[in-house]
Formats: C-alpha cells, sequence, structure tokens
C-alpha cells in the first residue's frame, strides 16, 4: 500500500510515517516510480509505534521495543535487556514526575496564604498576569521594590 493508504488507515499523518521511517521505525520499498510502499503489516507496526509512545517512550527506546512487541496492543515479550530499558525510562519518569510535583506546590506557594485562599490583594485577579499596581512584583528581577 501507499504511503496515502497508511495513513488513512492509520489515522497517522504521512509527514509522521516519514519520520517513523528515517527513525528506523517503519520500513518501506520503493515502486518503480518511487512511491513508499508499505506491507500489510505496516499497519499493525504503525499501531504499535502509536501505543509505545502514548506510554511515554521515546523513538530510540521504541526501536528497541518493536523487536519485542506483539499485536496491536503492542504487548511486549519482555527480555532482560528491554526490562532493564523499560525500567530505567520509567524510574526517569517518576523522576519527573517528582520534580513537576515540587515545582507546581512551589508555584501554588506563591497564589495562597495560612487559608488555602489567593491574597486579598490579588482576589479577583487570576489569569492577568499583572501585579496589583502594574509592576513588576517584589524580588523578582527588575523590580525596584
Amino acid at each position: 500500500m501507499r504511503i496515502g493508504e497508511l495513513a488513512e488507515r492509520t489515522g497517522v499523518s504521512t509527514r509522521l510515517l516519514r519520520y517513523y521511517e528515517e527513525q528506523g521505525l517503519l520500513a518501506a520499498s520503493r515502486d518503480a516510480n518511487g512511491y513508499r510502499c508499505y506491507d500489510g503489516e505496516a499497519v499493525v507496526r504503525v499501531r504499535q509505534i502509536r501505543r509505545l509512545l502514548a506510554a511515554g517512550l521515546n523513538t530510540e527506546v521504541i526501536g528497541s521495543a518493536l523487536q519485542c512487541a506483539r499485536g496491536e496492543e503492542a504487548r511486549l515479550d519482555l527480555c532482560p535487556e528491554l526490562a532493564q530499558v523499560l525500567h530505567r525510562e520509567l524510574t526517569a519518569m517518576d523522576d519527573r514526575i517528582g520534580t513537576l510535583q515540587r515545582r507546581r506546590r512551589a508555584l501554588a506557594g506563591y497564589l495562597t496564604e495560612e487559608g488555602g485562599r489567593p491574597p486579598a490583594r490579588y482576589a479577583g485577579r487570576r489569569g492577568t498576569g499583572a501585579c496589583p499596581d502594574g509592576g513588576v512584583p517584589p524580588g523578582v528581577p527588575g523590580s525596584t521594590r
């Protein structure tokens, strides 16, 4: 099948399909006229790629994981090497989540006072990005206060 048909059957743009091919995740042969030609398994392969991307894996890790992927759900037959890679990815993801949670708490701390309410001077100003006097908040670089 040609790239347009593969895009239609998978809901993935032709641009993204070309990217998957550049990354070595998807293989295509060429017709006599130079058009890409994909076999019937390409639909399953694209769905596997999409599921693994949705799990937060990058294309480098997906390249390794695809060798062990089975079916459209991308079930993985884990060999010890792939299990080790996935554990590393999971640990890195947990670290990023922890960092985001700490940043969120710090940011939320700027918006709350002891009672858990926004400080009175900012009441009704959510989302404006402005300070009460229109200037820069005290303690921020560039502030004269």
